[in-house]
């Protein structure tokens, strides 16, 4: 679980970042969830597009995504979804 302090040293790391992954009309797949889970191998922290075809609701479709890739939601403004995952080796040292 994510203090305060450390979501908001992440959310300033991930405002500059592109979103890695944008969510359209199929909404939450398999395919998403492993491509997802498998960019966690890579980066600890991963920002989502929800885009307006997407059927769900996006704090749904966050904790889904969320629970499916054993990650922590770090933040959810508008149709972004900011998740974070520490890995075995973590590069983002939090506070």
């Amino acid at each position: 679980m994510l203090s305060g302090k450390q979501k908001r040293f992440l959310r300033a790391l991930a405002s500059n970042e592109q979103a890695m992954f944008q969510i359209g009309k199929e909404a939450l797949s398999d395919n998403l969830i492993r491509a997802v889970g498998s960019a966690f191998n890579t980066h600890e922290l991963i920002k989502v597009k929800v885009l307006k075809t997407c059927p769900t609701d996006t704090r749904e479709l966050a904790f889904d995504l969320a629970m499916n890739t054993g990650s922590e939601i770090v933040q959810i403004i508008g149709h972004t979804v900011v998740l974070y995952r520490p890995a075995d080796e973590p590069v983002i040292l939090l506070p």
